[in-house]
């Protein structure tokens, strides 16, 4: 488990160019959002999928949400409607979640039993390396499931680490969880976390 500072990631080339390659590759990343620190890994890779989930602690019925590297990318790999496309694309980037159909190319790994998917886009830095990376990453609060996602890396649970790569270090973060809007329809709903 590597941990550096986000300043350090972004400042230099050569780090920079170390873990856009590894979230590519499928490793397992800490990062900070504009919400709270999520955990994931490149959304393509089954294999690393299933890692963040059993990191977590959370069954195959509950799929996570992908920070889309594109607006175009979630134009070409979901079945998101056209008019909530206009819509997606004067929130995004922000604290939101949009739970949209998903086609034959969204990933399979995140893609819920109802045929859905969940975007984010986060108004953070760690969004412009997703972008760089150019695949869709999965993103899930850092917590065992049904505890308080953190704020702070040094927070993250003991039985989490032995499946984490790298920590993306942003120190304290004072957020809280995105809001979730249902786009399956035109009929958009907001949609209250449990």
């Amino acid at each position: 488990m590597c941990t550096v500072k986000l300043d350090d990631v972004l400042n230099d080339h050569s780090l920079r160019k170390s873990v856009v390659s590894d979230m590519r590759a499928g490793k397992v990343f800490v990062y900070p959002t504009d919400t709270i620190y999520g955990i994931g890994c490149n959304a393509e890779n089954a294999q690393s999928v299933s890692r963040v989930r059993e990191a977590k602690g959370r069954d195959s019925g509950n799929p996570f949400s992908v920070i889309a590297p594109s607006k175009e990318w979630i134009k070409k790999h979901t079945g998101v409607s056209d008019v909530n496309m206009k819509l997606i694309s004067s929130m995004l980037p922000g604290p939101y979640t949009m739970i949209v159909p998903s086609v034959h190319s969204t990933p399979n790994p995140v893609v819920s039993g109802e045929k859905t998917i969940g975007i984010r886009m986060p108004r953070h830095p760690f969004s412009d390396l997703v972008s760089e990376a150019g695949v869709p990453f999965v993103t899930t609060s850092v917590n065992a499931s049904g505890e308080m996602p953190i704020t702070d890396v040094t927070c993250i649970p003991e039985e989490m680490k032995p499946f984490i790569d790298w920590i993306i270090d942003a120190g304290k973060i004072s957020g809280s969880a995105s809001r979730i809007f249902d786009m399956r329809s035109n009929d958009i709903k907001v949609v209250k976390r449990r």
